[in-house]
């Protein structure tokens, strides 16, 4: 298992966590609609990378970027760092780390 897979898997699982979170704190049904679905879509992405399919790893690294953007807008109208914050910050290390799963996997080729 590499680390493009590991960190796919966790941010989804994070992303989950937090719509649920959001749910029970705010009574928000937005997160929690659109923390799982999220979620479910990297955990989704990192399982096809577990299969050996390589666009998996794109699914999850748009996903990311784009999940990046929008708590990255979220932070910036609030200027609170939870949850917005943190899952900026977590989601350019998961890009990072999936980036250099791209780079390791196109050297080997």
């Amino acid at each position: 298992m590499n680390l493009g897979i590991i960190a796919a898997l966790a941010y989804g699982i994070l992303s989950i966590l937090g719509g649920f979170l959001g749910y029970i704190t705010a009574g928000s049904n937005i997160s929690l609609f659109s923390g799982s679905i999220s979620g479910l879509i990297l955990i989704f992405s990192a399982f096809v990378q577990l299969q050996g399919q390589s666009w998996g790893l794109t699914l999850a690294a748009i996903f990311t970027a784009i999940l990046i953007v929008v708590f990255a807008f979220r932070l910036a109208k609030t200027r609170k760092f939870m949850p917005a914050g943190l899952m900026t910050v977590l989601g350019m290390l998961t890009l990072a780390l999936i980036v250099n799963q791209f780079q390791i996997m196109t050297s080997t080729r």
